[in-house]
């Protein structure tokens, strides 16, 4: 049987500064139940979280309560029970997306609650924040309306021009 060792005083200060720090510049927060989620689950979940520049810790509830008080984030205090993963990020979207994306595959990340611009969000909020595109896919989106009447031109200077050869090679 695996033993747990308690923190002392000294660790979790730590833990309490390292999430009030990712608090301080965060727009919105997360948190899902774990319960009984595989290593090899919660790795590739941590994995895609920082790829998407997003904070995601398991920590005791009364060390993330003290981290996050007097914060717009304490409102999330009364879904702070049982095992908890928190998702923190200054992306407004993508500490939903991270959590709601990988509870559709695995039953076992079951998502509670959120708080997105200081408003708490139940769970069905949090799946509707998490349907907006992010940033980067309404970049990418702005840059193919913006490339399309150049690469359309650009198309038909080109059927213009081999017409034109086609008519001369042909007199």
């Amino acid at each position: 049987m695996e033993k747990t060792v308690a923190l002392n005083y000294q660790e979790k200060e730590a833990v309490v500064a390292e999430v009030s720090s990712q608090v301080t510049g965060a727009q919105t927060l997360v948190v899902a139940e774990y319960r009984g989620i595989t290593v090899g689950d919660l790795t590739r979940l941590r994995k895609s979280a920082r790829e998407s520049g997003v904070f995601l810790k398991v920590v005791k509830n009364t060390l993330f309560a003290r981290a996050v008080k007097d914060t717009p984030f304490e409102k999330l205090a009364v879904q702070m029970t049982g095992p908890l993963i928190y998702s923190i990020g200054s992306d407004a979207v993508a500490p939903a997306k991270i959590l709601n994306d990988f509870a559709k595959t695995n039953e076992k990340i079951i998502i509670k609650a959120g708080v997105y611009n200081g408003k708490l969000l139940d769970i069905d909020a949090v799946k509707a924040l998490a349907s907006i595109p992010s940033r980067e896919e309404l970049l990418a989106k702005l840059v193919g309306v913006m490339q399309a009447p150049v690469s359309g031109f650009a198309r038909c200077l080109a059927a213009v021009a081999e017409k034109k050869q086609s008519e001369e090679n042909q007199a």
